[in-house]
């Protein structure tokens, strides 16, 4: 079963020791202590554990063992291959509410709020969607990873719907209709501009940005990541942001918010994608306090899975759920509906 998992857009992947990594360094990078290198290139690891995965062998420079005090130079060729954790990690059952949309004795879809963390990982070990669901339902099926109920994530401060499998036979079958694209996945965004054409279909690559692990890219060379496809629709322009449906073909790390940023429109207050900023409008006094105060009651960036439908795994029946917009969102929507009317 577990061939078929695939994520959608997923929760931020906090990068650890656990994961492999293959890092080629810039032309111009000066000479500078691999450790502190390493340390400024992973996020969430910490100087003492590259340190300590130095001297255990886990990290090479050109296929070679190196030192501690190792300096990385232009064009170095590093390898980072840590062991992987343990399969039986345990989860804590914690008593948090969940926003259940449809429940029967073989899956479940709930309406996840913004930031609340999907799984638990590197930094974010309880409070999770999957802490409650070990609370809340017993037994669960555990995927490939051995997460309780999950056939997909999206990432924390991305709402939204979520399909949790309860038996093995739910979470096999779903987990197939990801892998063949057939889940039908809605997604609203409010992106800086407006998109042109108003509707088209956006298909690039996806990978690990080269200069930042953290952070994923679009690449137009098909040898690189993973092929995405993101088909869009703008649903109403506010002249300076405009809001977009989203229809997901492939369910791709950060790909919707890659997209957008790769087509010139990245996500209203996205930070690890530049939507951060006053991209669109004059930047006067009261236009910029106006944004401002949008990004204060959005703090996040401004996305939301909306719609979810798939097959019944059991009864072979269509099923298709839809949600509202979270209250944050629909109150800058309104917001800059107001502005627009005003300004004329």
């Amino acid at each position: 079963m577990q061939d078929f998992l695939e994520t959608e857009d997923e929760q931020e992947e906090e990068l650890s020791l656990y994961e492999h990594y293959r890092i080629v360094v810039d032309k111009g990078q000066s000479l500078v202590r691999i450790d502190k290198f390493l340390t400024d290139k992973l996020a969430n690891v910490t100087r003492n554990k590259i340190q300590e995965a130095i001297k255990q062998d886990f990290v090479k420079v050109n296929e070679k063992k190196i030192k501690p005090n190792y300096k990385v130079k232009p064009l170095d060729v590093i390898t980072i291959a840590f062991p992987t954790p343990p399969r039986n990690t345990e989860i804590i059952p914690q008593n948090i509410p969940l926003d259940i949309v449809f429940e029967d004795e073989f899956l479940l879809v709930v309406n996840k709020p913004a930031g609340m963390v999907v799984h638990p990982a590197h930094g974010n070990w309880q409070g999770t969607l999957v802490n409650a669901l070990a609370y809340h339902f017993q037994q669960l099926p555990s995927n490939a990873d051995g997460k309780p109920g999950l056939v997909h994530r999206i990432d924390k401060d991305t709402s939204g719907l979520l399909v949790i499998a309860k038996t093995e036979q739910a979470m096999t079958h779903l987990a197939k209709q990801f892998f063949h694209h057939t889940i039908e996945r809605i997604y609203y965004a409010l992106v800086w501009g407006e998109p042109t054409p108003l509707e088209g279909t956006i298909r690039t690559q996806i990978g690990r940005s080269p200069k930042d692990r953290r952070v994923f890219q679009a690449f137009t060379d098909e040898s690189i990541g993973k092929s995405a496809i993101t088909h869009y629709k703008v649903l109403q322009s506010f002249r300076y942001v405009s809001l977009v449906e989203c229809r997901l073909e492939t369910g791709r790390t950060h790909q919707i918010r890659v997209h957008f940023k790769y087509i010139g429109h990245p996500l209203f207050n996205d930070a690890t994608y530049g939507g951060d900023k006053i991209l669109k409008g004059m930047v006067f006094s009261k236009y910029k306090a106006f944004v401002e105060n949008c990004f204060a009651i959005l703090p996040r960036h401004a996305l939301h899975a909306k719609s979810l439908g798939f097959v019944h795994p059991v009864t072979q029946e269509k099923m298709f759920f839809d949600s509202e917009l979270p209250q944050d969102f629909k109150q800058v929507l309104q917001k800059w509906e107001n502005y627009i009317r005003y300004e004329k």
